[in-house]
């Protein structure tokens, strides 16, 4: 049994070393291009000759990245509050609560996961321009609102649904509100499933592309990833200028995930056990 223990142990362990390089392989493929000299073409994953930290501060400078980083930042910061407060409420309303039509509002929330942007976009551009919210935050900050709040009350209802029914009913029995019951009771208890609804908020936030293309014209409201297309634009041969573009886009996400790391994954282990 000892045997065939450890024999388990060491597969998980191989497997989980084996798709753990196949995440990292591409970033810190990224990351080692970013500093290569100027002019050079790096190919595959190797050291480079010289190490030329001074690509992400000419990539900043050139492509204006700081405009752009400001933009993703007031758009992802609205968005993630915003949306992070609205799941909460909905999923606790139809985890906890029953009333008629809680079923169809859940549908619908389903709904708004499963149609896919593109088929919406141009209706919601013109709505938009009749609003004239086309070339401000509002034009981004509101659809992905939407799209995030869908997603967000399906995972916290998952959530709110798994909590202890004795907890729930030994607050009320103390007399707490339904007020009380969540802010005080369920939400310190559902740190790490809010937690990673944040970070998958803002990761899905600061990567988006297509909504920034088709709503924004002016250069104050791009956001980093339009961004660094119109720097790839510029830039086209220069790979290692290109790649710190990239490694400027892709460290916020990072340094997020790194700090909040523990409870993503538990939030994502409880997720996967409760489901």
């Amino acid at each position: 049994m000892t045997g065939i223990s450890r024999r388990q142990v060491v597969a998980n362990y191989a497997i989980l070393i084996a798709f753990s390089a196949i995440a990292i392989y591409p970033i810190a493929g990224v990351i080692l291009a970013s500093l290569y000299p100027r002019g050079t073409n790096p190919s595959g994953f190797s050291l480079p000759p010289s190490w030329n930290f001074g690509n992400l501060a000419t990539a900043w400078t050139e492509g204006q990245f700081g405009m752009y980083v400001r933009s993703s930042v007031i758009v992802a910061t609205v968005v993630v509050i915003v949306s992070t407060v609205l799941s909460i409420l909905g999923g606790y309303a139809l985890g906890t609560m029953r009333f008629r039509g809680a079923t169809t509002v859940f549908y619908l929330f389903l709904l708004g996961m499963i149609i896919p942007f593109e088929a919406i976009v141009v209706p919601l551009y013109y709505d938009l321009r009749a609003l004239r919210m086309i070339d401000t935050y509002w034009a981004l900050i509101l659809p992905e609102i939407s799209g995030s709040v869908a997603f967000g009350v399906f995972w916290m209802r998952a959530f709110f649904l798994s909590a202890p029914r004795s907890l729930i009913e030994a607050a009320r029995i103390d007399g707490a509100s339904s007020w009380h019951i969540l802010w005080r009771v369920l939400v310190p208890l559902g740190r790490p499933a809010i937690l990673t609804l944040v970070v998958l908020t803002f990761a899905g936030s600061w990567n988006e592309f297509f909504l920034p293309l088709v709503m924004t014209t002016d250069p104050k409201y791009i956001t980093v990833p339009q961004g660094l297309s119109l720097f790839s634009g510029r830039y086209t041969t220069d790979t290692p200028l290109l790649a710190a573009g990239a490694v400027i886009v892709m460290l916020p996400v990072l340094v997020v995930y790194v700090f909040t790391q523990r409870e993503f994954i538990r939030g994502m282990l409880s997720g996967a056990l409760k489901g």
